[in-house]
């Protein structure tokens, strides 16, 4: 069977409308201000960007997450979940852009909007 002209014309108008989409969005996307961790859907703490850390997330059933934001990056680097998915979805820091630890029901996601205070809540 052998590959059309029209074919090939059609291949390349799916490969430019899929590359110009990755550019736009590669283009639009905006580094995140805060790092917002919930458990079972409630937020539990809310960390600037900006500010190196290390936290320790409890989820449900008594599950241990750990926290590391450093340089504007937010990564899940420890997990005593059996899958350990969650520390190998690597760093985030776009704005909108999630770690999830189901079996410990936690989600790590990042949010745009004004800087945190000193504490880390947004004030």
């Amino acid at each position: 069977m052998a590959i059309k002209k029209a074919d090939l014309i059609l291949i390349g108008v799916i490969l430019a409308a899929a590359l110009f989409t990755l550019g736009a969005l590669a283009l639009t996307r905006q580094t995140g201000s805060f790092v917002v961790v919930r458990v079972d859907g409630t937020e539990v703490a809310r960390y600037s960007l900006t500010e190196d850390r290390t936290e320790t997330i409890e989820g449900v059933n008594g599950g241990m997450n750990v926290l590391v934001i450093e340089n504007g990056t937010a990564t899940m680097t420890d997990a005593d979940c059996p899958d350990q998915l969650c520390v190998h979805q690597g760093s985030i820091r776009y704005d909108g852009e999630t770690i999830v630890c189901l079996p410990h029901r936690v989600v790590v996601e990042i949010e745009g909007g004004e800087e945190a205070g000193v504490d880390g809540v947004a004030g």
